[in-house]
Protein backbone atom coordinates (compact mmCIF):
# COMPACT_ATOMS: atom_id res chain seq x y z
CA UNK A 1 0.00 0.00 0.00
CA UNK A 2 1.32 3.55 -1.02
CA UNK A 3 0.66 6.30 1.43
CA UNK A 4 0.94 10.00 -0.14
CA UNK A 5 0.96 13.03 1.73
CA UNK A 6 1.43 17.00 1.66
CA UNK A 7 4.85 18.12 1.58
CA UNK A 8 3.74 19.58 4.80
CA UNK A 9 2.80 16.61 6.35
CA UNK A 10 5.48 14.52 5.05
CA UNK A 11 8.13 17.18 6.33
CA UNK A 12 6.66 16.64 9.78
CA UNK A 13 6.69 12.78 9.84
CA UNK A 14 10.18 13.07 8.56
CA UNK A 15 11.09 15.46 11.65
CA UNK A 16 9.82 13.12 13.68
CA UNK A 17 10.77 9.99 12.41
CA UNK A 18 14.40 11.73 12.88
CA UNK A 19 13.76 12.85 16.23
CA UNK A 20 12.19 9.68 17.62
CA UNK A 21 14.61 7.50 15.59
CA UNK A 22 11.94 5.38 14.29
CA UNK A 23 11.22 4.59 10.69
CA UNK A 24 8.09 6.84 9.74
CA UNK A 25 6.41 4.11 8.14
CA UNK A 26 6.67 2.39 11.84
CA UNK A 27 5.53 5.94 12.87
CA UNK A 28 2.52 5.74 10.22
CA UNK A 29 1.26 2.30 11.07
CA UNK A 30 1.17 3.07 14.82
CA UNK A 31 -0.76 6.39 14.57
CA UNK A 32 -3.36 4.12 12.06
CA UNK A 33 -3.72 1.36 14.77
CA UNK A 34 -4.29 4.70 17.18
CA UNK A 35 -6.41 5.72 15.23
CA UNK A 36 -8.44 2.38 14.92
CA UNK A 37 -8.42 1.65 18.90
CA UNK A 38 -9.98 4.99 19.56
CA UNK A 39 -12.67 4.37 16.42
CA UNK A 40 -13.57 0.98 18.05
CA UNK A 41 -13.91 2.68 21.41
CA UNK A 42 -16.03 5.30 20.30
CA UNK A 43 -18.06 3.17 18.38
CA UNK A 44 -18.66 0.47 21.46
CA UNK A 45 -19.39 3.49 23.49
CA UNK A 46 -22.19 5.38 21.07
CA UNK A 47 -23.92 1.23 20.53
CA UNK A 48 -23.54 1.05 24.38
CA UNK A 49 -25.58 4.62 25.03
CA UNK A 50 -27.66 4.17 22.34
CA UNK A 51 -28.83 0.45 24.08
CA UNK A 52 -28.81 1.96 27.12
CA UNK A 53 -31.70 4.60 25.74
CA UNK A 54 -33.77 2.16 23.58
CA UNK A 55 -34.06 -0.03 26.65
CA UNK A 56 -35.01 2.72 29.07
CA UNK A 57 -32.09 2.06 31.44
CA UNK A 58 -31.17 5.84 30.96
CA UNK A 59 -33.72 8.59 30.21
CA UNK A 60 -32.19 11.74 27.80
CA UNK A 61 -32.31 15.29 28.90
CA UNK A 62 -33.13 18.26 26.70
CA UNK A 63 -30.35 20.31 25.42
CA UNK A 64 -31.29 23.09 27.37
CA UNK A 65 -31.11 21.29 30.51
CA UNK A 66 -27.98 19.55 29.96
CA UNK A 67 -26.09 23.47 29.64
CA UNK A 68 -28.31 24.34 33.00
CA UNK A 69 -26.58 21.67 34.64
CA UNK A 70 -23.50 22.16 33.10
CA UNK A 71 -23.56 25.82 33.97
CA UNK A 72 -24.32 25.29 37.41
CA UNK A 73 -21.50 22.77 38.04
CA UNK A 74 -19.36 25.25 36.29
CA UNK A 75 -19.89 28.16 38.53
CA UNK A 76 -19.90 25.78 41.44
CA UNK A 77 -16.51 25.13 40.70
CA UNK A 78 -15.28 28.48 40.22
CA UNK A 79 -16.61 28.81 43.85
CA UNK A 80 -14.67 26.78 45.57
CA UNK A 81 -11.08 28.38 47.10
CA UNK A 82 -7.86 27.21 44.76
Amino acid sequence: MEVHFTPEVQAKLDRMAQESGCPSSELVEDAVIGYFDELAYAREMLDSRYDDLESGRVKPIDGEEAFRRLMEKTEAQRRQPA
